[in-house]
Order: structure tokens, then C-alpha cells, then sequence
């Protein structure tokens, strides 16, 4: 593994940053903001919950020698990743979710056991795929992409599968490890989930279960 790896919070000489508190606020709109948040929050929730339904891939059932298996609904992008023509190693598809209309992702054509793990995949194989997502993220949103993997715990669709899209503002946090490139990026501990992204020329890892929702819908 090349490259230099910082893991730890962010000096605050490094990377400035200020957060506005509900304590900074009117003692009205802060009462406004609470009636109105929780509903808000509650309904997205559910909402999420009713649309993607068991979110868990641990006990993944696809198999390519079991037709019936693969008819599974978390068996999508394995049936996906089955159509798709020609020798690159991986491939692009637009999110078929309705609410995330600015989503790309990426996978790779090969299969792996059971949940399709990202700890399946060679370190070199996990080199490529990072290296893959990242240049076309970058392709498509310039400095402001990210890049998101959710973990298995996490995820409706047993194949690997990374989101790509814009990150959103203010998501950064001080929980970070901060590597050179694609080759240096961890694995994510116990099979989870994490996000990244580009900041004064270097990449910013987060780990964090369900990771996508820091990157635009």
C-alpha cells in the first residue's frame, strides 16, 4: 500500500470551518425548526424504508447456477452485471431510483461470494474499482464529487455497487482518514460502508454504515 495515511481529526489550522448551532438561533425559530424538522425527518424516514424495503445483503441468496435464485430481488445487478458485453472490468448504470435522479454507479462485472463483500475483492481489484469511480466522478462534477459505498449491512442489491454523484455541503466531519490516492484508500472495517472525497489534493475517508446520502439525490 502506497502513499501516506492521516487518520485522526482534522488540525483546525488545516481545514477552518465554522457551524452555526440551533443555540445561535432565536428561541422562535428554533421552536419553528423543531416542529417542522421532526415531521420532516420521520417522513423521509419511513418513506426510505417503504421504498427500498429490508435493507441487509448478509444473507445474500444469488447464485448463477440456481435460476431461481437469481430471480430474488436483491438479485438485480447480479442479473445486471450478467447482461453486459465486452471485457472491461467494470460498468456504469444510471440509479434506477426515481429520487435519485443525479446518481450514477459503478460495479464490476465479476461476482463474488455471498454478499459480494468489498473485503472479496483483491487489493488491486479494489484499487481498480476506487480508481474507476473516482475518474468519473471527477468527470462529472469536477472538485465537488464524491464517491459512496454502503455496507452489506446496508445495502438492498447483493452485487458490489459504489455510488457516484455530487457531495453535499457541509457533510465533512472530523472523523477522517486522509490518504494520497486510490491505492491507499483502507478497506472499511467489518464489511461497512464509506465515503470519499477530494480535498487539497488528497482524498478524505469516512467510514460510516449507510454512506450514500452525503452525495446529492
Amino acid at each position: 500500500m502506497a502513499g501516506n495515511i492521516y487518520i485522526g481529526r482534522i488540525p483546525a489550522n488545516l481545514e477552518p470551518h465554522a457551524q452555526i448551532t440551533h443555540s445561535m438561533l432565536p428561541p422562535l425559530r428554533n421552536s419553528i425548526m423543531e416542529r417542522v424538522r421532526l415531521p420532516l425527518l420521520l417522513g423521509s424516514i419511513l418513506g426510505l424504508c417503504s421504498m427500498l424495503g429490508h435493507a441487509d445483503v448478509r444473507g445474500c441468496v444469488c447464485d448463477l447456477s440456481s435460476t431461481e435464485s437469481m430471480e430474488a430481488r436483491q438479485c438485480g445487478l447480479c442479473r445486471l452485471a450478467e447482461q453486459q458485453t465486452g471485457d472491461a472490468p467494470f460498468f456504469f448504470t444510471k440509479d434506477i431510483n426515481p429520487t435519485k435522479p443525479n446518481r450514477l454507479l459503478i460495479l464490476p462485472r465479476k461476482h463474488f461470494p455471498g454478499p459480494h463483500s468489498l473485503s472479496e475483492m483483491t487489493p488491486d481489484e479494489r484499487t481498480a474499482f476506487w480508481t474507476a469511480a473516482i475518474t468519473k466522478a471527477h468527470e462529472l462534477w469536477g472538485d465537488d464529487w464524491g464517491v459512496a459505498i454502503n455496507a452489506d449491512s446496508s445495502r438492498t442489491q447483493c452485487h458490489t455497487h459504489m455510488h457516484i454523484g455530487k457531495l453535499l455541503p457541509d457533510v465533512e466531519n472530523d472523523d477522517v482518514v486522509i490518504v494520497d490516492g486510490p491505492a491507499s484508500i483502507p478497506l472499511p472495517p467489518d464489511n461497512g460502508g464509506a465515503w470519499i472525497h477530494p480535498v487539497t489534493g488528497k482524498l478524505h475517508v469516512h467510514f460510516r454504515a449507510t454512506a450514500e446520502p452525503v452525495l446529492m439525490r
